[in-house]
């Protein structure tokens, strides 16, 4: 038995751009051969990407997987394991992972445990696997599994079974707020419990919604870890196993963010490659003067500078003289373009034009829509002028219970914070203002009750409860999938969770016409959380 090096590809692929990626797998194995790796380890799916949807179904995926395989195959005198849709002779599709040296195809293993909860939709695409695949390499034995099915523990018992050593886990796991710990702590115990090394090599990267955090790690089969990579940075990282100690040696140890941190850096990088993937530019966003679009901009500026942000505050009658003051300091302080637009003109122009319409009707949240609308107008016409992406700047309390425009507020192509309540919100600027010397949000902007600023000193909780009783009824009500019973029997009042669950329920149409954002929660808008908007369902019990 010799000792061995094996480099963990923490990879952030292009989705669908196969080309890119192998010529980028080509880079990180050049890399790993030149620090004396024996093996890499890509993540699953890693020629086109988790997840490509659809783009699994084009007629020539498997042409363009077969030229990637080409390029692969001229790689000599180390073991490649990688991920990649496997089509077969017979038609049916798999999610597998394939075991190359020296051009010559070792193994080809097809994932056995597809999940189809939560954002996976993986029968839509594959077929389930059957076989498990062992391989040996320098004296040790190998296995192989793809993401779930290091989470089905007889899979894991029939692998461990076959007098495997090491277990190579490739995977696409997205990133909720403390899954990165889980993992950790749930493998740990996998390890200890079978007496595997588990190899564990995660995608990084944003993909639309979704976050994929990377956090890879390698654990001995005691339970120690022995390598812990960095939480959203795309690097290649070195296990080496000591053949007589048998088990890997103290790598790279990478101490976990906090949880601020761990939001913050997660919102940052999947903005960056929401943006830049999709070939923006830059960003323009409106910002108010209030904490939402305050962490929005900053987000923004840390994702992709400040040179490529615009921010455009757009007062009206009831703005704040002290929210065109913040912000402005805001803007100088990061160092973005920054300019004003008064709406007054444009929304007097469409209340004269409605005037016959509307007639001696009193005014209500139309006249209000009307100024948010305007704004919309606005931002979207510099978006088409000078291409810029709009970002929405709302959260996840607003977005529940309605309390924002649709085509007013709501534009845009991304929304930030689409994903993070308010309560979160405010946690979130006072992180980022630890980061600088300087701090980047005025601290009133913190500080100050929120407010809409749509009519004379309105404040949010005229019309809400305030955000800590918000927030946790709707934690309870969607991520915990509490009923409204149940919602009152931890001590809620009554009436506030049924004005509550109504808004919310009566939302829906809003939300799925808002714009995608990163997903941070177990139960995001959109993808997770689906209701029928039109339903008799009766929310009791």
């Amino acid at each position: 038995m010799k000792n061995f090096n094996i480099a963990l590809a923490q990879f952030s692929p292009h989705i669908g751009n196969i080309e890119a990626n192998t010529q980028k797998m080509l880079e990180q194995i050049h890399a790993a051969k030149q620090q004396q790796a024996d093996l890499i380890v890509f993540p699953e799916l890693a020629i086109i990407g988790y997840s490509a949807e659809d783009l699994l179904l084009r007629p020539s995926l498997s042409k363009r997987t077969e030229q990637a395989f080409a390029a692969l195959s001229a790689v000599k005198d180390i073991v490649l394991v990688f991920g990649f849709v496997h089509q077969a002779e017979d038609g049916q599709r798999y999610n597998s992972a394939a075991v190359m040296k020296d051009g010559q195809v070792l193994g080809i293993y097809n994932k056995q445990n597809l999940p189809n909860y939560s954002v996976f939709d993986e029968k839509r695409y594959f077929n389930e696997g059957h076989q498990h695949l062992v391989f040996e390499y320098l004296g040790h034995k190998f296995g192989v599994l793809i993401c779930e099915d290091v989470w089905a523990l007889p899979t894991v018992q029939q692998i461990a079974q076959l007098n495997v050593e090491t277990v190579l886990v490739l995977n696409a796991s997205p990133y909720e707020v403390g899954k990165p710990q889980h993992r950790v702590i749930t493998m740990q115990e996998l390890a200890k419990q079978l007496q595997l090394n588990l190899v564990y090599v995660n995608q990084v990267g944003g993909q639309d919604d979704i976050i994929f955090d990377g956090t890879s790690f390698v654990i001995n089969k005691d339970g120690s870890v022995a390598l812990q990579a960095a939480t959203y940075q795309e690097k290649l990282y070195i296990a080496g196993y000591d053949a007589n100690q048998q088990r890997y040696n103290q790598g790279e140890i990478v101490a976990p963010l906090d949880t601020m941190a761990e939001i913050y850096q997660g919102l940052v990088m999947a903005t960056r490659d929401y943006v830049q993937r999709s070939g923006f530019p830059g960003v323009i966003l409106g910002l108010s003067g209030g904490i939402d679009s305050a962490l929005t901009l900053a987000i923004a500026v840390d994702a992709i500078g400040a040179d490529k942000v615009q921010a455009v505050m757009m007062p009206y009658t009831y703005t704040a003289q002290i929210s065109v003051e913040d912000a402005a300091a805001q803007a100088k302080t990061m160092g973005v373009t920054f300019g004003i637009a008064e709406i007054n003109p444009i929304v007097n122009s469409f209340m004269q034009t409605l005037f016959p319409f509307f007639g001696e009707a009193k005014a209500d949240t139309t006249e209000e829509n009307l100024q948010a609308r305007s704004r919309g107008t606005l931002l979207m016409a510099l978006s088409n002028k000078f291409g810029n992406l709009v970002l929405s700047t709302g959260n996840k309390s607003e977005l529940s219970v309605g309390y924002c425009t649709l085509y007013g507020d709501m534009v845009g192509g991304y929304a930030v914070l689409k994903d993070v309540y308010k309560t979160i919100v405010f946690e979130l600027a006072k992180y980022r203002n630890t980061l600088s010397e300087t701090p980047v949000i005025p601290e009133r902007v913190i500080t100050r009750p929120p407010s809409a600023e749509l009519s004379p000193d309105q404040k949010d909780q005229d019309s809400l409860p305030p955000y800590e009783v918000l927030d946790a009824i709707l934690y309870a009500y969607i991520e915990e999938d509490l009923s409204q019973d149940d919602i009152i029997a931890k001590g809620f009042d009554k009436d506030v969770v049924e004005k509550v669950i109504r808004l919310t329920d009566r939302s829906e149409y809003k939300r799925r016409q808002g714009a995608i954002g990163p997903r941070i929660s177990s139960r995001a808008y959109s993808r997770e959380r689906r209701y029928p908007i039109v339903n008799g369902w009766k929310p009791g019990i």
